[in-house]
């Protein structure tokens, strides 16, 4: 197991983040023209678009949210 998962923030979380900001995640997706649940598919798989989209919000990059992919440039390794 790859000793980085835990480090990831959970995704109540990030829910969480989004809503002290003043959004929600289904908001956040429509704001950007995407599907209301398309966002979501930031916490069940690698996602660099989504990612990026959720931590920009958040004003931090992916890499503080998801430690256990490296993100650079857009492209997951």
């Amino acid at each position: 197991m790859n000793n980085n998962v835990r480090n990831d923030w959970h995704q109540a979380d990030i829910i969480a983040a989004l809503r002290k900001r003043g959004t929600t995640l289904a908001a956040l997706s429509r704001e950007t023209g995407l599907s209301s649940s398309t966002l979501a598919n930031a916490f069940s798989r690698p996602w660099p678009k989504g990612e990026w989209i959720i931590a920009d919000y958040l004003g931090i990059h992916p890499s503080k949210i998801w430690t256990s992919t490296t993100v650079v440039a857009g492209i997951v390794s």
